[in-house]
């Protein structure tokens, strides 16, 4: 039979008992005191009901019956549920107590023990028949004993087989029902430990995970600040240097022979320097740049067009389409450096005559157009950003990209060059 869990008191400790503890001491030691109960009872009532030479068969049985018992205590914790020894204790138990009952119908109170451990002792194909094996014995001794002696004894012993037969197979039922019950509750139990330690798993598995994407996080703002620091420096310091270097290599050829325009040229390389100066602190504090401080994009970017225009002396035009809204300051910063950019790379390597910047406001786009008559070249062969060569169109897509637009470049050799970016169209709160 199965056998209950090990007591967590050790030998002599007192503690509060399981039920699997009770049903182990009455498996080791219930069926003596129930053989002793029966012989005690049955030996009173033996003058009445029983010969001599039954009292003597009946002793002798008394005494294999002990013996029985001593030898399955020796035996049962070796044992597993349906072993074959536990098979012949349950059957010579089981005769010996249809013999007893029917020398003495008291022993039946013995044969009542096959209902208790019929199910651990025997193969689960013969709990059946234990239990109406001992269904009989019972009811032979509550028909009055064994052999029916009138036809009303048989009548009885019929009826209370049945009976005896019904409820034993009726609670043998409901005990399977109620150990599946059990069952299925231990594996659901077992089942949800797992669960729960997967979970475990999976939330340690998630913050480890975590606290990487912060750290990569981390990293992504630091690249992206690297990366919003260079081309900021690139589109201000470098572009007003370029311009400074411009007007002085003026001034060092007119020094001589034109004093007044010379110095025209110097104004503005000191005007070019101080503007530089003050968009390198925009940069390095992300602020936005100053053609922003008291102009909405438009205006900014009329000015910033007619400034390229009189610096370079070439004919740029700008135009409005769509309806001007108020656009956020993130936007607006975008696409004026991105026009800056692409203004400076006109006047750098287009060699153009004429340039013209379209601002066009749609339901939710916005779109700067940039075109000059210029030398155009090849996109696919474009040199990407050096340390010498600046960022160009590498930079002009990255500032879109940062405020989920995009830029587009078509140009081709001698046929001028068109920069065009579409941002989302986000109004200014």
């Amino acid at each position: 039979m199965t056998q209950p869990p090990c007591s967590p008191y050790p030998s002599g400790a007192t503690g509060p008992r399981t039920i699997e503890d009770r049903w182990e001491q009455f498996y080791r030691y219930g069926p003596y005191a129930v053989l002793t109960l029966t012989t005690l009872v049955g030996a009173v009532a033996a003058d009445l009901i029983m010969t001599r030479t039954e009292m003597y068969a009946a002793g002798v049985l008394v005494a294999v019956a002990y013996g029985l018992q001593v030898w399955w205590g020796r035996t049962r914790p070796r044992t597993v549920p349906g072993a074959p020894a536990g098979a012949a204790y349950y059957t010579a138990r089981t005769v010996l107590a249809f013999t007893l009952s029917w020398l003495n119908p008291f022993f039946a109170i013995y044969a009542a023990l096959g209902y208790f451990d019929v199910e651990p002792l025997l193969p689960k194909r013969f709990v059946r028949a234990g239990l109406l094996a001992t269904a009989l014995t019972l009811a032979g001794s509550q028909s009055g004993g064994l052999p029916p002696a009138t036809l009303m004894n048989w009548v009885a012993l019929g009826a209370l087989y049945l009976v005896n037969s019904a409820l034993a197979l009726f609670f043998w039922h409901v005990g399977m029902r109620e150990e599946e019950k059990a069952r299925i509750q231990v594996a659901t139990i077992a089942e949800l430990e797992r669960t729960n330690l997967r979970l475990e798993q999976a939330m340690a598995e998630n913050a480890a995970l975590h606290a990487q994407l912060l750290v990569q996080a981390r990293e992504a703002g630091v690249d992206d600040e690297r990366r919003r620091l260079a081309a900021e420096i690139h589109d201000t310091l470098a572009q007003g240097l370029t311009g400074i270097i411009a007007q002085l290599q003026v001034v060092a050829s007119l020094t001589d022979r034109d004093p007044e325009t010379a110095r025209l040229h110097l104004d503005r390389a000191a005007a070019l320097a101080r503007r530089s100066l003050g968009e390198a602190r925009r940069s390095v504090h992300n602020l936005a740049p100053a053609a922003l401080e008291h102009d909405e994009l438009p205006g900014a970017l009329e000015k910033t067009v007619a400034a390229w225009a009189e610096q370079h002396r070439v004919r740029a035009d700008f135009t409005i389409t769509g309806t001007v809204e108020p656009v956020h300051d993130e936007i607006a910063a975008t696409l004026l450096r991105i026009a800056g950019e692409a203004l400076a790379n006109a006047a750098r390597h287009a060699g153009a005559s004429r340039v013209g910047v379209t601002l066009s406001f749609m339901d939710d786009e916005l779109t700067l157009d940039v075109r000059d008559d210029g030398r155009g070249f090849d996109p696919a062969a474009a040199a990407p950003a050096s340390r010498t060569g600046g960022f160009g169109l590498g930079g002009m897509r990255a500032r879109a990209e940062r405020i989920a637009g995009a830029v587009e470049v078509e140009a081709e050799p001698g046929g001028g060059t068109a920069v065009s970016a579409r941002v989302p169209l986000v109004r200014h709160p």
